[in-house]
């Protein structure tokens, strides 16, 4: 394959491009070495074989950037290296390309790995979603504030994808039709083991216009009506505060579940005619969160309609088909549509809606303890999806064992009681082939030397490494690889940010989506207690440490954006003062996405994970900074459990209250009594409003300040427990920095941290899935 891949490349820029290779623009061999990697693809992605198709309908796939993964998983990205070296060219230059960031966070990312896993496993399975033309928008600071531009992913252009003009379907809302015209991306495993697709819908007119010869006044109504198509699939989750926010949140749902089940329709009736009942045995569908629920009486309603089957008929087998992924247990994430909305927008769906209802109703009555009123998925004026999702399925799984139990016990514990058999767990993973291979080549090199290259495809190979913990030697070119990474780290973000950080520091990183429950504040308040510590003498002997945190703020998130500012303000005043300069830095990096990602995770000494517990469902990121030998400073909570389980609990720092802790507590809770009784949480605390630090005259500070010692209208004081957990978290980072001092004894924790990775690959979740929840079988003729 390396040799026809280099001569297509050349091939292709003299025969498109006219010209050499040592001459090409970024731009010309983008496209040549893509369009090269697809020609050797193409035989095998044009013929998936037959059997049983698992279809992962989600609304984000956060992919990054694809060039160097697909080329790793197709094992020429050595070759490419090689012939660019010897045309003076540099493959880095790909870095200029942006990430297809086409999702907000771990929900998105962890669709992507699911991608690369059942690919890999010859796992016969096709991602669904939309082409939004812009991704999640590209980030910068004004002021220390978060500020927002629109993310043009395609500048590059997007050979990866081919437009099947051929295969668009019609989508009808109440007032409005559009055409969803299918993008088809190829998703190629490791070696080539299969070669799945991503399917990403574009939504486009139905009428084809002539804008030269319009009138003015035409002209005016077309060009609406095309902007009005096409603004269904431009941007990522579009701001809900308002109604026409909401309705085109609804319609963008709608939208690719309607088109992609019009797709699986059409491939199974050339099949089997209207005949629909091994429809089941053909497609498994995984519902990726409640964002696709909608895909349930949508289904139901072509049954109905297209192949005229009663409801008795119809519901098993949509049930039979969807399985759902609970990805939360916040109340405001489990989605609720207001009915009028719902019905103006998708008036033939609702009538299947309240037939899902009046069924489950029947269902009900044969349960002499049940009470419909708990299990309504239409209730006072609002559709219920996720109560929609787990009757519409035949299968409810959580992502992290502790994620799983509070769903049965607390979340949804009637529809447990209800159904059982029907719960499941399937903890999260990562793909090993970006997450360390791809990204951290020098310590995969480093592994593959001491066990043999099988973890590639099999993570709890890593196992073996467990023995050479005690090996000084193996410590030792273990700990220079993490220099490494750090040093190219420090470079890079001397380049990007302008900020110089040296390599010597301990990296103590928070990378993750901007949310109050993720506690990137009790973080700030914590750099701030270390930060008076220093200054006045409490604390001594202290390790340079930088602290360094990444994230986007949803928008619209006012008080999101308010803990960006704060964290901010603290940067410059840390980083201007000469007393701390050699021991402490604070960084919040510009716009993070997926490529920062694989170059801050490999360089981290200390993974932040910080939730308060019982509110992350699992966590991805944690298992990518445990794979590159970070130790977890983090939380009793979601998959942090499952990670010092793996890695054993002493070389990991777990602090704060648990689960069973704050059940206890729950209703007596009083933030302001440990604010009066500590004079350190105070005088952190303080800073909001004291005048330490400037919001701009904002106000957000104050209003941050407030929800911790006062509540707001629509939760009660500090309901995220930062104040409670706030000293224990200053003692655990203290306790990091001691013992990080004794630098083999912390190499040997990440080292163990790396070996127990094995369970977190997205290959062992993935696997699961198939077996335990679609009955999908892995293909490996392929």
């Amino acid at each position: 394959m390396a040799e026809g891949f280099q001569r297509d490349i050349q091939a292709y820029l003299e025969l498109e491009a006219n010209i050499n290779l040592q001459d090409a623009g970024l731009r010309d061999l983008y496209q040549a070495v893509s369009k090269a990697a697809m020609k050797q693809i193409r035989e095998k992605w044009e013929n998936p074989g037959s059997g049983k198709r698992a279809c992962y309908f989600s609304a984000e796939f956060l992919l990054g950037r694809m060039i160097y993964s697909n080329l790793l998983n197709m094992k020429v990205l050595d070759s490419l290296r090689e012939l660019f070296a010897d045309n003076g060219l540099n493959i880095a230059m790909f870095e200029e390309v942006e990430d297809a960031a086409l999702g907000n966070g771990g929900l998105g990312r962890l669709a992507a790995c699911f991608l690369d896993s059942a690919a890999t496993q010859s796992i016969p399975m096709d991602g669904f979603g939309i082409r939004y033309r812009y991704g999640l928008f590209k980030q910068y600071f004004q002021n220390g504030f978060q500020r927002e531009e629109a993310d043009g992913w395609e500048r590059f252009g997007d050979p990866w994808s081919v437009r099947r003009e051929d295969e668009k379907v019609r989508v009808e809302f109440g007032d409005q039709s559009v055409y969803a015209v299918p993008y088809d991306m190829p998703v190629i495993g490791y070696d080539c083991a299969m070669i799945n697709t991503l399917r990403l819908w574009q939504a486009e007119p139905v009428r084809e216009f002539d804008f030269p010869s319009f009138n003015e006044q035409r002209y005016e109504e077309a060009f609406r009506e095309r902007n009005e198509a096409e603004m269904l699939s431009d941007v990522l989750y579009p701001n809900d505060d308002t109604d026409r926010g909401k309705r085109l949140r609804l319609k963008q749902q709608y939208f690719f579940v309607s088109a992609s089940l019009q797709c699986l329709m059409a491939r199974y009736e050339a099949r089997y005619g209207r005949e629909y009942s091994h429809f089941p045995e053909v497609y498994a569908v995984q519902l990726n969160d409640t964002h696709p629920t909608v895909a349930i009486p949508e289904l139901l309603r072509l049954f109905m309609e297209r192949g005229e089957l009663s409801y008795e008929e119809a519901f098993p087998i949509v049930r039979s088909t969807f399985a759902y992924t609970n990805h939360t247990i916040m109340a405001e994430a489990l989605e609720k549509w207001d009915v009028g909305l719902f019905m103006s927008v998708l008036p033939q769906v609702y009538p299947y809606i309240v037939m899902l209802q009046n069924g489950l109703f029947r269902e009900l009555k044969s349960e002499a303890s049940m009470e419909t009123g708990r299990y309504a998925i239409i209730e006072n004026g609002r559709l219920h999806m996720a109560r929609m999702a787990i009757y519409g399925s035949h299968s409810v799984n959580g992502v992290a064992e502790l994620h799983t139990e509070i769903l049965k016990r607390t979340a949804l514990p009637e529809w447990y009681r209800l159904y059982p058999q029907r719960f499941n767990n399937k903890t999260n993973g990562i793909t090993q082939r970006r997450w360390l291979a791809l990204c951290n080549p020098e310590l995969a090199a480093l592994i593959t030397r001491t066990i043999g290259e099988g973890w590639l495809t099999d993570l709890q190979d890593l196992e073996k490494l467990r023995p050479y913990g005690q090996d000084s030697e193996l410590l030792r070119q273990y700990a220079a690889v993490k220099r490494q990474k750090k040093e190219q780290l420090s470079s890079y973000l001397q380049k990007k940010e302008g900020v110089c950080i040296s390599p010597d520091f301990m990296f103590d990183i928070q990378v993750k989506r901007l949310h109050e429950y993720k506690r990137q504040l009790m973080n700030a308040l914590s750099i701030l207690d270390l930060y008076f510590g220093v200054k006045d003498g409490r604390v001594q002997n202290f390790y340079p440490t930088a602290f360094l945190f990444g994230a986007k703020a949803a928008p619209g998130y006012v008080r999101a954006k308010g803990i960006i500012k704060f964290i901010q303000e603290i940067a410059l005043k840390i980083n201007a003062d000469p007393q701390v300069q050699d021991k402490m830095k604070v960084l919040f990096v510009t716009n993070y996405n997926v490529s920062y990602a694989e170059k801050l995770i490999p360089a981290a000494d200390v993974s932040e994970q910080i939730s308060a517990a019982g509110t992350e469902a699992s966590g991805t990121s944690n298992m990518k900074f445990m794979l590159n030998g970070a130790v977890t400073l983090g939380t009793y909570d979601g998959a942090n459990i499952e990670i010092v389980e793996q890695a054993g609990m002493e070389n990991n720092y777990i602090f704060g209250a648990r689960v069973e802790d704050l059940d206890r507590i729950k209703g007596q809770y009083d933030p302001r009594a440990i604010y009066e009784r500590e004079p350190r949480v105070k005088a952190v605390l303080d800073t909001l409003v004291d005048g330490t630090f400037s919001d701009g005259g904002s106000g957000v500070f104050r209003e941050l300040y407030e929800s911790i010692l006062y509540g707001a209208s629509w939760h009660t004081p500090d309901h995220y427990y930062i104040l409670l957990d706030l000293l224990p978290y200053c003692d655990a980072r203290m306790k990091v920095n001691a013992d990080y001092k004794d630098r083999e004894d912390f190499t040997r924790k990440c080292f163990y941290n790396t070996a127990g990775a094995g369970k977190f690959s997205s290959d062992r979740t993935i696997l699961q899935y198939a077996r335990e929840i679609w009955g999908v079988t892995p293909n490996l003729k392929s």
